[in-house]
């Protein structure tokens, strides 16, 4: 359950609208698993926040947290949820090799497009250092080394012509295309028209990024 509002005293009648609605059902709120974040600027951090209670007991600001199996930060940047998805593919990668080293190259192939190509959220990464960004794409391609018995200095571009899968950059505009395929298909009619604007900023930072033109894996 997540509670959004733009000030502290929002956030406050809504926890209170909360602990009536738990207190005339019979629920308790776990303290300890609770928490709160506070979004601020990108370099402006907000600090001196009033103190946020749930059942009289203060909640924990953090400064990281997963929800729903993507990382959020106080200043939305994405480099975290970035890391996470670099050693996720990194565990699955060797896995893979390490268990069907002895299979056909066709089977590896279908295993990494399976295992390997699909990024828990990365459609929404719209904020990131290139480092970051650079880091998990040089995972992407050791990972298909790694599977397929490959010098570790071959061509990226090269090797996966040859295989017929689609290299990094592809990949992550296949997800991004498929997020705004789905938003324009959806039920919501705000989200629909927004993302059918030719300005629409999600569709220009698919275009302008390196995630969104053709380059050299």
């Amino acid at each position: 359950m997540v509670l959004l509002s733009a000030s502290v005293c929002g956030l406050r009648r809504l926890l209170a609208i909360c602990e009536t609605y738990a207190a005339s059902h019979g629920l308790v709120y776990n303290v300890k698993k609770s928490q709160v974040m506070v979004f601020g600027a990108r370099s402006k951090q907000l600090e001196g926040i009033p103190s946020i209670l749930l059942n009289n007991c203060c909640l924990q600001r953090v400064r990281k947290f997963k929800y729903l199996g993507h990382m959020l930060t106080p200043d939305l940047n994405d480099d975290d949820d970035i890391e996470r998805e670099r050693r996720a593919l990194s565990v699955r990668a060797n896995m893979l090799a390490r268990r069907f080293a002895r299979c056909s190259q066709q089977v590896k192939i279908t295993l990494f497009r399976a295992y390997c190509t699909t990024f828990y959220t990365c459609s929404l990464w719209a904020r990131y250092t290139q480092k970051a960004y650079n880091a998990f794409r040089v995972q992407y391609n050791n990972a298909f080394r790694v599977l397929m018995g490959l010098p570790r200095y071959c061509s990226a571009s090269g090797m996966f012509t040859e295989a017929k899968v689609d290299c990094f950059y592809a990949t992550m505009r296949k997800r991004c295309a498929s997020l705004v395929r789905r938003v324009r298909g959806g039920t919501n009619g705000i989200l629909r028209m927004i993302a059918s604007r030719l300005d629409c900023a999600y569709l220009s930072h698919c275009c302008t990024t390196s995630g969104g033109v053709v380059r050299r894996c």
